[in-house]
Order: structure tokens, then C-alpha cells, then sequence
């Protein structure tokens, strides 16, 4: 045991200067990975690219400096290693690791294809999987989403990838609908010019490139109702502000003209007469009742 000893220190004495050139050699990789950070982020602040896809270039420069230096260090520690005999060594690990982080290296791949994607950027407003909210935070394995009552959830970048995203502000407008019912003896073109005038008041309501609709839907139970249509700003709280409008200025100009929003009623309708006939107890009520009458009067 003692000769094993001796032996294994003379071994690591003699691998000193392998061992100090090694470390000289991470401390230059260190050296030159944030040289590179520096270089990269610099060059592309000047482009239009977004920040998460900068930050996204930046790592992978750190990575690839950090790759190449670790592979020179154990090179020089143990002359019998090759650069092949390591990128074999790391092709049979990856596939160990790959099985162990699947989910891992799934929403790191799903991140970078998000990162390059142009329809979904940082600010817009999305609504994925029951999830809705602004998205604060695009990383390499998760999203950040703030929701509109001012929570956060952290999403992880495979479940945005392989599920619908519907982007609610990837135009500047976007439609809004609410339905108007009249009474059935409204006349039907008033009752649209009217609506119409009131939507083309509303300061919320685009008027540009986006008319406004109005469409008589359906007859229902106690009105017709009609389709009111217009486009406005495509965030949230402009969509609310604006129905808020809307609804209000059609409502005033209803009423101001004299056209009715009627109540739900139901009328009953029945193939034969039927018989009105009263009891006893019913006939001599009506007899009291005629009693007092007569009393107050006379009184």
C-alpha cells in the first residue's frame, strides 16, 4: 500500500506542469469567453434582432470558447487523449444525457426556434393552452407570461411550441362584436342608422381601413338582434375601453330615438277559448268586495 502511494504521488508530481499549463489554459479561455460576451453583445446591439436572441448568440459563443478550452486542458493533462477520442467520448455521453434531460434539452431546443420566431415577440399579447397574458420574458427554456391581473407564470418553451399561440396583438387593431336587439315593431332600418351613428361617434372605433358592420342576425325570442361589428386597438384594455364605448353610445341612441331594447316576454297561445268561470268561494269574495267598496263610498 505504501509502495501504491509513492507511486501515485511521484504520478501527480510529475503531471505538475501539465496540471499548471492546464490551468493556465481555462484562465485564458475564461479570459477570452467574456471577450468574446463583450464582442458579440456590442456587435449586436447595433442590429435589430431582439434581446433575447442576442442574449441567445452571446451564450453560445461562451459555450463553443468554453468547449474548445476545456477539450485543449485535458489534452495537455493526459497527452494519451486525442481530439477524437474526446468527441467520440462526448457523442456516447450525449445520448446517456439526452435520455436523462430529454424535457430539458426539448424546451432548450423549442426556445431557440421561439427565439427566431417573428410572429411572437416580447410585449405582445397571447393566449396558449388557457394561459393568457403579456409576454414579459422570452429564455431558453421557459417564457415568462404576465397575466392581466398581474401575475406571473413561467411557461415552459416546448408547451408554446407544439400548441396553438394565438398572438392578440400581432396587428394594431382587431375586431370587436356585440349584439343589439330591438322590438319587433322597430322598423329594421331606422334601428341600423341609428346604431351606426351612435358606433361612428365612439372615439375608440377605427374608421380607416376597417368599416364598421351592422347585420340583422336573428329573430329571437322578443327582438330581432343585430351584429354590430368594428375594429379597435388590439391590447386588452383597449378592447374593453372601446366595448365599454360602444355599448353605451348605442344604448343613449337607442333611447333618445324612442327605439325599444325589449325585455325578454313570452306569449302563450292556445288552439281553443278557454273557459273563464269563477267558484264560490271566488263569487262571494267579489260580493265582499263590492260590500266594502259600497261602505267606503258611502262613508
Amino acid at each position: 500500500m505504501w509502495r501504491q502511494i509513492m507511486e501515485m504521488a511521484r504520478d501527480t508530481i510529475a503531471l505538475l506542469p501539465q496540471i499548471a499549463v492546464a490551468t493556465l489554459v481555462l484562465i485564458l479561455t475564461w479570459a477570452i469567453a467574456a471577450l468574446g460576451r463583450s464582442l458579440v453583445t456590442r456587435t449586436l446591439s447595433r442590429t435589430k434582432l431582439r434581446p433575447s436572441l442576442q442574449d441567445l448568440f452571446t451564450l453560445l459563443t461562451s459555450i463553443l470558447i468554453w468547449v474548445f478550452g476545456i477539450m485543449v486542458a485535458a489534452v495537455i493533462v493526459f497527452p494519451g487523449l486525442t481530439p477524437a477520442s474526446i468527441l467520440a467520448g462526448l457523442g456516447i455521453g450525449s445520448v446517456a444525457i439526452g435520455f436523462a434531460f430529454k424535457d430539458v434539452f426539448e424546451n432548450f431546443l423549442a426556445g431557440i426556434i421561439i427565439l427566431f420566431r417573428r410572429e411572437m415577440r416580447m410585449g405582445d399579447h397571447i393566449v396558449c393552452e388557457g394561459i393568457e397574458g403579456k409576454v414579459a420574458h422570452i429564455a431558453i427554456r421557459e417564457s415568462h407570461i404576465r397575466q392581466t391581473d398581474g401575475q406571473l407564470v413561467i411557461v415552459p418553451n416546448a408547451m408554446l411550441f407544439k400548441n396553438p399561440v394565438y398572438v392578440r396583438t400581432d396587428q394594431k387593431h382587431r375586431r370587436q362584436t356585440v349584439i343589439c336587439g330591438v322590438a319587433y315593431d322597430v322598423d329594421l332600418n331606422e334601428a341600423r342608422t341609428v346604431i351606426s351613428k351612435a358606433v361612428e361617434g365612439c372615439e375608440t372605433v377605427e374608421q380607416g381601413d376597417h368599416p364598421i358592420q351592422i347585420f340583422a342576425q336573428e329573430f329571437g325570442d322578443s327582438s330581432i338582434n343585430f351584429e354590430v361589428t368594428w375594429w379597435t386597438g388590439s391590447a386588452p384594455v383597449e378592447q374593453r375601453r372601446s366595448r365599454d364605448e360602444v355599448v353605451t353610445a348605442v344604448k343613449r341612441a337607442l333611447d333618445d330615438a324612442g327605439l325599444e331594447i325589449p325585455f325578454p316576454y313570452r306569449t302563450l297561445t292556445f288552439k281553443e277559448p278557454l273557459p273563464l268561470s269563477r267558484s264560490e268561494d271566488d263569487e262571494q269574495r267579489g260580493e265582499d268586495d263590492s260590500i266594502m267598496k259600497g261602505c267606503t263610498h258611502s262613508i
